[in-house]
Order: structure tokens, then sequence, then C-alpha cells
């Protein structure tokens, strides 16, 4: 049997298409719209002003909601929230929630099932690539993560796409939810509270710019020179560091808006002074900010956590020199919300908890 499809996932131009065939009128469209994206809406039943004829019509024609929770770790209380997602045709994928002290909630989102890129300190790309994530998909996370909030009185404020997956290997699809997450008439973040996050694709990088979207760029840089990148970066072979660093430059200069630069610390790999030093020199009058993130341990991986003295002498060494920093301090270590470890802990494929 042939799956329906997902309403999430429909063109308007196709969903216009549909309520003309049912010969409905056009205002139905937009009613049917405002119910989609509203909090704790996962039944065409819930949607009253609807005719009974149509609700059953779209429910024979399409699915609402296809994801199911796998599997939680953390709660409200704690700073992040993490979940298992299964997906219709049972791949799984995280989400997670963080939470800050000044009252926001952001939706760390994944774009594909695993990852290509195989970076070697994260655990999305150990069991590689399955498949890109279709725009309804992209968009469910979100909407699951406003619906839990709004069920404790909370909203979603921003968002990053920083979970599994490459961002710009499927952009298209990601740029299509988007377009809803950040619109009034969708889930309404701004665009200016949402973060794209790229293992360092030129190409992409480049669209980006073309395309001039409001969303902030984010580059996982984690090294000062190919050499330590390209061991622990693979995706770096080939294209090098100095082409990355063009790219985001030719980013700034289209959009005016300043590139973010991850940068992991990793003991005894990416962390000392001359590390530090190097990477200054890298982004020295740039208009850059250097966001600093202690290495959250994975159990397969013998990479460890510099001591604290060792990330703030690290911090130091970059402002000294110019270098605008930004220390994250790491809220899912105790659940962990490194991307990928969910999803390898629980089984990729393993069956759902109830």
């Amino acid at each position: 049997m042939t799956p329906k499809p997902s309403l999430l996932s429909l063109p308007i131009t196709e969903l216009n298409s549909w309520f003309a065939a049912q010969k409905q009128p056009k205002f139905r469209v937009n009613q049917l719209l405002k119910w989609l994206y509203s909090p704790g809406i996962s039944e065409f039943d819930q949607m009253t002003n609807l005719p009974k004829s149509l609700r059953e019509a779209l429910k024979n024609s399409f699915t609402l909601r296809t994801m199911k929770v796998a599997a939680v770790l953390g709660s409200e209380e704690s700073p992040a929230e993490k979940f298992l997602l299964e997906l219709e045709d049972g791949n799984r994928i995280e989400a997670v929630i963080l939470h800050n002290a000044q009252g926001q909630h952001s939706l760390c989102a994944s774009t594909q099932v695993g990852c290509a890129m195989k970076c070697a300190f994260c655990a999305s790309g150990m069991d590689g690539m399955v498949r890109n994530l279709t725009s309804g998909e992209i968009l469910e996370q979100f909407l699951f993560a406003a619906d839990l909030l709004a069920k404790r009185g909370q909203r979603l404020s921003h968002a990053v796409i920083m979970g599994m997956g490459e961002p710009t290997a499927n952009l298209d699809s990601l740029l299509s939810a988007l377009a809803i997450v950040s619109s009034e008439g969708g889930l309404g973040i701004g665009a200016r509270k949402i973060t794209i996050s790229t293992v360092g694709i030129p190409a992409g990088i480049l669209r980006l710019a073309e395309l001039d979207h409001p969303y902030h760029l984010a580059i996982s840089l984690h090294a000062p020179n190919d050499s330590i990148r390209t061991r622990i970066m693979p995706s770096n072979r080939g294209i090098g560091m100095e082409a990355i660093l063009r790219a985001a430059d030719s980013y700034f200069e289209k959009t005016g808006r300043r590139v973010t630069y991850e940068y992991i610390l990793i003991a005894g790999v990416n962390d000392s002074i001359e590390n530090a030093r190097e990477l200054a020199g890298k982004l020295r009058g740039r208009n850059a900010l250097v966001n600093l993130i202690p290495f959250n341990p994975v159990k397969e991986l013998a990479f460890r956590t510099p001591s604290a003295s060792q990330i703030q002498q690290f911090a130091r060494i970059l402002e000294s020199n110019g270098i605008q920093i930004a220390l994250r301090h790491r809220k899912g270590e105790k659940i962990d919300a490194a991307c990928g470890q969910l999803r390898r802990s629980r089984g990729i494929n393993a069956p759902t908890e109830n």
C-alpha cells in the first residue's frame, strides 16, 4: 500500500489544486494552513471550522503528523531535552530543545538521517548517511517542539540547524521548511533568530549568500590548519580552509551578516597555545565570532574534553588578538546531547519505547 503524502511537504500550488478539485472555496486553504501550524493540532478532526466532509477527504488523502517519540532524555527542568524521533519509514533522527535562564527555548533540528561528513568527533556520521529529510519532516520537528512547549505555557523562540546531517546538502527542503518556521502565518520565529550551521562546503555557503535569506550562518571550523582539520573532518580533503574562508568572506560581503565559526575544543588535538595563535592569525581582520565549544564526550570515541584552564587560556589568546569569542557551556553532557549519541545508544532502528 502506497503511503499517503504528507500534508506538511505539499507545495502550496498543489494544495490549491487539490482544494479546487474538491470544489472548495479558496478561503478554506487559509483556514487549513492556520490549523496546520497551530500548537497541539495533530488530527484533522481538531480543525473544527472545516466541514466534516472536507476533514474526511483530507484524512483519506494525506497524513498530518508522521513522527513518533522513540526515546527522551532530560526534562523541562534540565538545560536540554533530547528526543529520538521515529519517522514513518522506521528511520530515526534526533532533535534537542535547549533552555536558558532568560526563558528562551531553542530547537536544534536535523536535516538528514545520519550524515555523510564523518567528522571524527561526531556520532552522527558513524553509521553513514541514509537519506535527506523532506521539508515536512524538518518542519514537523519544529511543530513537535512548539506543541510540547505550548503545553507548558512556553514558546519556541530560536532555532539552530545543527542536528544530524549537513544542511547545505539538503538546502531546498530546509529553506522550504524555514520559510514556514519564520513566517507570521507559520511559527513566527524571527529569521534573525535562526542559525544554519554547515561543515564548510564552499558551494553551499556561496548559494546561501546568493539567496540572501536573513538567517545567520555558522561554519564548523574546528581546526586552525588543514592538517588538523582534514584529520578530524574528512570533508576538508580537496577543499581546504582557505576556500572555506573565501566563501565566508563572500557571504559577509554579499549579506553584511557576520559569520560565526564553531570550534570544538578537543584535548591534545586542537587546543594548544600554538593552535589558538594560528587560529587568531587566520581570522584576524575578519568580522567573525568564534563559538568555543568544549568537546562533549562520546563513549565510542577516544577524544577528551580539555581542562577548564586550557579552555580559558585558548579563549584569552583569541581575545588578546582581537577575535570576538563566545564560550558555550555544555548543556547536554548528562543526557548524551552530542549529535547522534542517543540514536546510537538506543539502536538505529530499535523498537519504539512506550
